[in-house]
């Protein structure tokens, strides 16, 4: 029912008027990180997890390493909480067999395939099914390959790309304009207006706020 309705939206909505629903969706459509070829086969209802309370920002400490190490642990900290890598959707009701980090992509497919109707968003980086094919065929991820801590590091680089890490880096696109691409891929980082880009949808919503986000990307990139 709600792609039917996004559906009717996008057409009968004219172009040249582009509402904020249309522009989200069209522009979500062009990202890679969905690994499909259409905006219809998008599913909302996946991404990432179901934000119920945000995160305690007073046991945040910004971690050693580079800068990118900086990135990734921010972005767990938003989406995987105290569970990392072995974290598993808080809205799904069967659970892995067994700690993430001990599967096999090969493991991990059986699980989304035999649990239907439930979120499955997993991992440090709560990645979805769409995604996870995706990664694995641009990633070259062997069905043995185990779901380790290395194995989604890699994985996230690859949607760090995709979210323009590199010409951020080199001073081509703005800072704003990277918090608000990966806010595009992480649904528990805000965007602009300080809101999950899929907020409402599964119950995601933002689970820190713009200010700390931004405080945060200052302190590892620089203001």
């Amino acid at each position: 029912m709600l792609r039917l309705i996004l559906i009717t939206v996008l057409l009968t909505t004219p172009a040249a008027a582009n509402s904020r629903l249309d522009d989200d969706l069209m522009d979500r459509a062009k990202w890679k990180s969905f690994g499909v070829s259409d905006w219809a086969s998008f599913d909302p209802m996946e991404r990432a997890r179901a934000g119920r309370t945000p995160v305690d920002v007073n046991r945040w400490a910004l971690p050693k390493g580079g800068d990118v190490a900086q990135l990734k642990t921010l972005i767990a900290f938003a989406e995987a909480g105290k569970k990392g890598y072995d974290a598993v959707h808080v809205s799904a009701a069967r659970k892995t067999p067994k700690p993430p980090t001990q599967m096999t992509i090969a493991e991990v497919q059986r699980w989304i395939k035999r649990t239907p109707g439930q979120p499955h968003a997993i991992g440090r980086y709560q990645i979805i099914p769409s995604t996870l094919r995706m990664l694995v065929a641009r990633g070259g991820f062997k069905p043995s390959t185990r779901f380790d801590a290395v194995t989604q590091d890699r994985m996230a680089d690859i949607l760090l790309a995709d979210a323009g890490l590199a010409k951020f880096q080199a001073g081509r696109i703005s800072q704003r304009r990277f918090m608000d691409n990966l806010a595009l891929v992480w649904a528990g980082l805000p965007k602009a207006n300080g809101k999950s880009a899929y907020h409402g949808y599964a119950g995601n919503r933002a689970t820190i706020t713009r200010s700390f986000y931004k405080q945060q990307m200052d302190a590892i990139f620089g203001s």
